[in-house]
């Protein structure tokens, strides 16, 4: 038997080594290796140097394939590597695996578990509640804004509006910022800052000290609004974003909800000072809750891996060129998007049209419901919970649809990517819904009707706006591809905040000058206005995307 053995061994050796391929392999030196190497494999006794074995038999395997040779190169490969006083040692490394891949790599955000990827939405959830909520806090002190700083009505709204417009610089701050120290620092840094400014406003005794303070609070808070979705993003392939994107994004409109519901009660026992105080609160309950996050974006956690495993990173950009880079992405591309983009133009007048009637409520409940119905301080607070009720409704909507008409889809398409445009479908729905609430909210709010009537059409109006939202900056995200995708959003936030800071300056006088109805009416013939934007862009926005300037999905 053994006789038998070694003549197949070198059969086998003589075979491969007129094989044309092996023949530019093997020198005699390694004919013998060869027939040593063989011989371990099937069993006879051999060579026992283990780094010529493993270097034979990779050049075996290459040079003439056997059916059993994956197997047994996987069997013997060497977990140890030669030592120092073996022969030859330095003529070859000793082969070991591939390294992991970063797709593989268990630190990589798509491969973590559930738990992980819950948290870190929950970080970014809580983030940015706490920023929206600032935004209302302090909407129902404007009488004492008027008593103590001897301010008009439309001053007396500046310290909102001054919040607001800071919220649109986020993508500028929160853009460069990510890319050097990642997404996690932002969160907290957001909140230190942004709680130290908060203070500041808390004990000022001067009104345009107070405009300032909430500005750079605002300022300090936006970037924990402008990463959110990128950390979503990070840790979730498209087809399952859909939950956590709806979770992330509903936060910014249950902030302003409960604001002027936390902050009336406050106002009328504390005075308006506390409800800064609040706000500090708040920011300093997300600062704790965000040391317990991880980092998600990938550059970072490359550079991370690649000096862990003793590689250069190369990483050498200075920090000036990735700031004019952002620069360049969060603002000047955004601009000529806004302007030259069909899909980013009509999308951004939608949004920041509805985004503005929303924080224009904040400044006309109060007058409406005090004038018609006598309401007090508290008692206008509480309609506030409207917006809420309208939000939860609104993020069910989106969720359902997604379950019944998205996913389907994307089972059904795979590989392939779903068309953007069924992204749109839960706003076809919110934009019937917003000027029917706008309608019946002017023309219902009459002594003689229940005050019940307007609160519920401020429902419908949250529900309605809520869906728009959502749906238009995943149509955003999932039409627009790499660095296009931060500029749209910027684009939209530009115009978002931008006429929501406006608008509610002007709300109390066109009331008073148009009267509720026809002001309301106003609004809705606005939103009427609009109303088809989603319904053409699911019908023709595929042509549309074909004759774009960026690149798109």
């Amino acid at each position: 038997m053994a006789n038998a053995l070694g003549c197949l061994v070198t059969c086998c050796s003589v075979r491969l080594l007129n094989n044309r391929n092996a023949s530019s392999v093997f020198s005699n030196r390694g004919r013998q290796v060869c027939n040593c190497t063989i011989r371990s494999v099937i069993g006879l006794p051999g060579c026992r140097r283990p780094k010529h074995q493993w270097s034979c038999l990779q050049a075996i395997s290459s040079a003439y394939p056997l059916p059993w040779m994956p197997l047994r190169l996987q069997r013997h490969t060497p977990t140890t590597r030669p030592s120092m006083d073996e022969p030859n040692n330095t003529e070859k490394d000793v082969a070991s695996p591939p390294p992991e891949t970063w797709e593989q790599d268990s630190q990589n955000p798509l491969n973590w578990p559930s738990r992980e990827k819950f948290k870190n939405t929950f970080i970014a959830s809580i983030s940015a509640f706490t920023a929206s909520v600032g935004t209302s806090l302090p909407s129902s002190a404007t009488y004492q804004y008027q008593e103590e700083f001897g301010v008009n009505v439309m001053q007396s709204i500046l310290p909102l509006s001054m919040y607001v417009f800071a919220l649109g610089l986020g993508p500028v701050l929160g853009g460069p910022l990510s890319e050097t120290v990642g997404r996690h620092p932002i969160y907290a840094g957001s909140m230190f800052f942004g709680a130290l400014f908060t203070v500041g406003a808390g004990l000022t005794h001067n009104f345009g000290a107070l405009c300032f303070l909430r500005f750079m609070a605002g300022f300090s808070f936006s970037p924990s609004l402008a990463v959110g979705a990128g950390t979503i993003s990070d840790m979730f392939h498209p087809a399952q974003r859909g939950l956590p994107s709806t979770l992330f994004i509903l936060m910014p409109f249950l902030g302003p909800g409960f604001g002027p519901v936390i902050g009336s009660f406050v106002i009328v026992r504390k005075g308006w000072r506390w409800t800064q105080w609040t706000l500090v609160f708040f920011a300093t309950a997300s600062l704790l809750v965000s040391l317990a996050g991880k980092e998600t974006y990938r550059p970072i956690l490359e550079r991370r891996r690649a000096k862990r495993l003793g590689h250069p990173t190369g990483d050498k950009t200075p920090l000036g060129s990735h700031i004019l880079m952002f620069l360049r992405i969060a603002l000047v591309r955004p601009l000529h998007m806004l302007f030259t983009e069909p899909i980013i133009t009509f999308v951004a007048l939608y949004v920041a049209c509805e985004f503005a009637t929303l924080f224009a409520f904040f400044a006309g409940v109060p007058y409406v419901f005090r004038r018609v119905h006598g309401f007090s301080i508290e008692q206008s607070g509480l309609v506030f919970i409207s917006i809420v009720i309208g939000c939860l409704l609104g993020a069910v909507t989106i969720i359902v649809l997604t379950v019944v008409s998205y996913l389907p889809r994307a089972k059904q398409l795979h590989p392939e990517r779903v068309p953007p445009e069924y992204r749109l479908i839960p706003a076809m729905f919110g934009s019937i819904g917003l000027p029917i609430s706008l309608f019946m909210f002017g023309w219902t709010a009459r002594d003689d009707i229940s005050w019940a009537v307007p609160a519920f059409a401020i429902i419908i109006f949250a529900w309605g706006n809520l869906c728009i939202f959502v749906s238009t900056i995943q149509y955003t995200v999932d039409t627009y591809t790499g660095a296009n995708v931060a500029s749209g959003a910027s684009a939209n936030g530009f115009a978002r905040y931008t006429l929501a800071g406006v608008l509610p300056l002007f709300t109390v006088q066109m009331y008073r000058s148009l009267g509720i109805p026809w002001a309301a009416s106003l609004l809705a013939f606005v939103s009427l206005a609009l109303a088809p934007v989603p319904w053409v862009l699911f019908k023709w926005g595929h042509i549309i995307r074909k004759k774009s300037r960026y690149e798109t999905a």
